[in-house]
């Protein structure tokens, strides 16, 4: 498959399994509609608060697996180009998801998912800075930007060391990635500001 043609093929199939809902689909099994329950964020960690720790694990696994099956397909396709596009393509379907009329999680399992398709140790360091911050602050939201963060960090050092012939590519998917989740938790990050000041 040709370059150009793969890259965008990538692209579509990302989206597409991206955003597909296992919460949604979790909760109404249910027989909860998830939308109006807890945070209203059809993503893991709502899934965790309204159902249970179990059914919260079992869709962040899942969210995690959106990000890595069409990472890891388009890499072994079509090589590296591909698979940053899948992976961003399937975050984006996430959070944007058109069976839920644009709605979506937070992105950061999916995230995780791609990262691990593409750079795992980069993956597994930002698993450890989330852990981290979560152990000190028990606040996911917190640890999740802390962990995109961490993900640049890592990126703009592999550029600067000159590490990779494609650590610029990498640097600016990490960045875009970075930015998904942090904007995802702008809100927040409002609400617990409001809540010191008040």
């Amino acid at each position: 498959m040709s370059g150009a043609a793969g890259i965008v093929l990538a692209a579509l199939v990302g989206y597409l399994v991206g955003s597909s809902s296992p919460a949604m689909l979790v909760a109404r099994a249910q027989g909860v509609d998830l939308l109006r329950s807890g945070s209203g964020n059809p993503g893991a960690t709502n899934v965790g608060r309204v159902l249970g720790r179990r059914f919260g694990v079992l869709v962040g696994l899942l969210d995690v697996l959106k990000g890595l099956l069409p990472t890891v397909a388009a890499a072994a396709v079509v090589g590296e180009a591909a698979a940053l596009v899948a992976g961003l393509a399937a975050v984006l379907g996430h959070v944007t998801s058109p069976w839920l009329r644009g709605h979506g999680g937070k992105g950061v399992a999916t995230s995780f998912g791609a990262m691990l398709g593409v750079v795992p140790w980069w993956a597994l360091l930002a698993f450890g800075v989330f852990g981290l911050v979560v152990a000190a602050s028990r606040w996911v939201a917190l640890a999740s930007m802390a962990a995109a963060l961490t993900v640049v960090v890592l990126a703009g050092t592999a550029v600067a060391a000159g590490w990779n012939s494609g650590s610029w590519s990498r640097l600016w998917w990490a960045t875009a990635l970075a930015a998904v989740v942090l904007a995802r938790h702008r809100s927040n990050v409002l609400t617990r500001w409001r809540q010191w000041r008040a």
